[in-house]
């Protein structure tokens, strides 16, 4: 049998003087898989977040609100604790989510519309959904 390759088939394999052997390491990166749609994973998790819809307030429920901001501004030299209930809207989809947050009040921006806590949270006004305080309990009773 005639064999082209015959010359050459016993001779042991060649090795690099200039290039050095590569790691299994770096050999097993070159099969690795990838991802061919960059940030698709993303946009699916985004796609699966949940949001909240904004719940619009009757006029009944705006006056309480009323009521009882007019009760903390009258009381906010005392900085009373309050738990506010309030809408945070999403930055990337309709909804958003709400948070109950609970702090003394430091002071409450008319003009910005902001009620700002001791701990420097700023919570805007035209959020809001609830207000609750151990004086609002006092002053307003069961119309809480």
């Amino acid at each position: 049998m005639n064999n082209k390759y015959e010359s050459i088939i016993h001779l042991s394999h060649h090795i690099s003087s200039k290039h050095p052997k590569m790691s299994i390491q770096s050999r097993a990166a070159q099969f690795a898989p990838y991802a061919a749609l960059t940030g698709y994973n993303d946009e699916i998790n985004e796609t699966a977040r949940l949001t909240n819809p904004k719940i619009e307030l009757d006029l009944e429920r705006k006056n309480l609100l009323d009521a009882k901001m007019r009760i903390i501004l009258e009381y906010i030299t005392l900085r009373p604790t309050v738990h506010i209930t309030y809408f945070i809207p999403d930055v990337k989809k309709n909804g958003g989510n709400y948070v109950t947050t609970v702090g003394k009040i430091r002071k409450i921006d008319k003009f910005k519309q902001y009620i700002i806590l001791e701990n420097e949270t700023k919570i805007p006004i035209t959020e809001i959904i609830e207000i609750d305080s151990r004086i609002l309990k006092e002053k307003l009773g069961n119309l809480n």
